[in-house]
């Protein structure tokens, strides 16, 4: 196989994407027909699947397949873990979460926020705010910290909602 041919059809459907999905679509075609295991390949087929045809069980193959051909392929994690959020898998989000804690040069502080997105998504909010503090302090970009403190925001808004719903609720109970 000549991986320069292969190489040029992950480079097109990644240079391609998202905005010529057919282009895109016929590279990625491509590129794992020659190589079915090459982990880029597999990681933009996943968000593919994921991002535009709303098929999360396909995508969650896909990113498990790429990330069984090169744990190091740091993009994956992000994708993966949302799609497990999104199709409600969060026993599978919560065992991603805490492998890619251990591996080593992946970006911490964006794992930390997808944890506090678990938890959020499981209404723990007080464990996702905490979750998104430890975020900002492996956080080392304005634009990431900026949206680490938007998350919080909301979480914050959120925790006074339930409580003001709850202190509503128990006045009902009294009356």
């Amino acid at each position: 196989m000549d991986t320069s041919l292969l190489n040029n059809y992950v480079l097109k459907a990644m240079d391609a994407y998202p905005y010529d999905l057919e282009e895109t679509a016929e590279n990625l075609n491509y590129a794992l027909a020659y190589d079915a295991n090459d982990p880029h390949a597999l990681y933009l087929m996943g968000r593919l699947q994921a991002e535009q045809f709303g098929d999360y069980e396909k995508a969650k193959s896909y990113y498990a397949a790429a990330l069984a051909n090169n744990l190091y392929l740091f993009k994956v994690y992000e994708h993966y873990i949302l799609v497990l959020l999104w199709n409600e898998d969060y026993e599978e989000a919560e065992k991603l979460i805490a492998f890619a804690f251990k591996v080593k040069g992946l970006d911490k502080g964006l794992v930390y926020a997808l944890q506090g997105r678990l938890l959020e998504h499981q209404h723990q909010l007080k464990k996702a705010l905490k979750a998104h503090k430890k975020a900002k302090l492996h956080g080392f970009d304005d634009d990431f910290l900026n949206s680490i403190n938007t998350e919080i925001s909301r979480i914050k808004k959120k925790k006074k909602s339930e409580k003001a719903k709850k202190s509503k609720h128990q006045k009902k109970r009294k009356n």
